[in-house]
């Protein structure tokens, strides 16, 4: 090989270099431009993990994700099945600009430290019958878990986010009693929590779950992220309300519950809801007047859809990352819990979700002290009615699931630059 041949190897070599050095790898978001949505955000996360930054494009093409290029990524990106795309830096400068012009209702949210996860969930929980803890694991999203005890003896310092298994944290087990009070599974669950009041001093399930919110409470007043879905929303709110009060009856506590009840509730210590009345009759399948689950019933599966509420990405960045999908309209589930009735919204929630013509809330966020908490209607967004007993979802039949994208909206929250969360 001559001098000049070496020379011109050289500095393609070197070209080479500096363009890669200078390019980006893009995840795109849209509906048709990503063969894997709920991948993608397990490669964010774990690309954060690494002590890594990236950028989040909010409503350009779905809610993409930029990240510098290598190597490994691509790599990853293909064993994942999640389309990218690779930009040199005029192409990316150009993106950039896009995002950022101000007749654009896009924005940039730098990523840059991983939030530590933790799902709280009973330990006699089937692993299968939680939809965060469905995407966390099809997303490779690394998670801890802890229940009560871990809550009551400070195990939540150091957790940035965590989610509430479907719980009922009223002490009523889901009101379940009617239909599954002979059932082998109902007995455990009641025995189980019985045993976790008695270990923890409590002398009824209903005050070892009071404590549990209070503490939990105490940890977004902190700066925590709490996101909450089907029953562990509205009971959530419910058993602060009736920190003065017993709404539970013989087959639960041992008592009757009292018949004042619904003049005793306090609803300054709820985080969303207020002026709800309570169910009392312990056969009826329903906490209270929040829920909109027998809507739900009247207008049947196919009438049942939510909208996503359209904010400004450079005024609004909190709701915009929260609801950043590839359709903004989005099939409904039912739960325990399956939304909110708009009247018994405090003025201070954002709702992010609804069907405005009945209207029903699904899906809400609030600030609180320091922290956050998000509030999502449902059980299983790819399960409609979910009924006790099911079969496990199997996300790799959906993997571009809208409902479930938002989840993981949740889990890359806590991310964001926090000067950017501020405004």
């Amino acid at each position: 090989m001559n001098y000049k041949t070496l020379k011109i190897i050289l500095i393609l070599f070197c070209a080479n270099s500096f363009a890669f050095s200078q390019s980006k790898l893009l995840i795109p978001m849209e509906s048709s431009g990503q063969s894997n949505h709920l991948k993608a955000y397990g490669i964010a996360y774990r690309h954060l993990l690494e002590g890594k930054e990236l950028d989040w494009l909010l409503n350009y093409r779905g809610g993409s994700f930029m990240f510098d290029y290598s190597s490994k990524l691509v790599d990853e990106c293909k064993s994942k099945d999640v389309t990218f795309e690779l930009l040199d830096g005029t192409e990316s400068a150009r993106v950039y600009a896009d995002v950022k012009d101000e007749n654009n209702n896009m924005d940039l949210v730098r990523l840059e430290k991983v939030a530590k996860i933790a799902v709280y969930v009973p330990p006699n929980a089937l692993p299968w019958d939680d939809a965060v803890q469905l995407v966390l694991d099809y997303a490779e999203i690394p998670y801890q878990k802890m229940w009560d005890e871990e809550v009551l003896t400070g195990k939540l310092k150091g957790v940035d986010w965590i989610h509430l298994h479907h719980e009922d944290f009223t002490g009523q087990y889901g009101k379940f009693f009617a239909n599954y009070g002979a059932s082998a599974w109902y007995i455990t669950q009641k025995a189980v929590n019985e045993e976790m009041a008695k270990k923890m001093g409590f002398s009824k399930v209903s005050k070892l779950k009071l404590a549990v919110v209070q503490k939990l409470k105490e940890y977004i007043s902190n700066g925590g992220f709490l996101f909450t879905m089907c029953s562990a929303t509205d009971t959530y709110d419910i058993a602060l309300a009736c920190s003065n009060t017993d709404i539970c009856d013989v087959m639960y506590d041992g008592d009757p519950f009292d018949p004042d009840a619904n003049s005793k509730l306090d609803y300054s210590e709820c985080l969303a809801l207020e002026n709800f009345k309570i169910e009392l009759n312990p056969y009826v399948y329903k906490y209270s007047t929040i829920d909109i689950t027998q809507d739900l019933l009247s207008i049947g599966k196919y009438n049942d859809y939510f909208k996503l509420i359209d904010f400004s990405a450079k005024l609004d960045p909190v709701p915009s990352m929260l609801t950043q999908c590839h359709t903004a309209l989005i099939s409904g589930f039912m739960g325990q819990t399956s939304g909110f009735r708009k009247e018994f919204l405090k003025s201070s929630v954002v709702i992010m979700g609804m069907n405005e013509g009945l209207p029903l809330v699904k899906y809400i966020h609030g600030n609180y002290g320091k922290g956050t908490f998000t509030f999502f209607g449902g059980h299983d967004p790819e399960d409609y009615a979910h009924l006790v007993g099911a079969p496990a979802t199997d996300l790799n039949l959906h993997p571009n699931s809208p409902g479930y994208r938002l989840i993981l909206n949740n889990i890359l929250f806590p991310a964001a630059k926090k000067k950017k969360l501020k405004t």
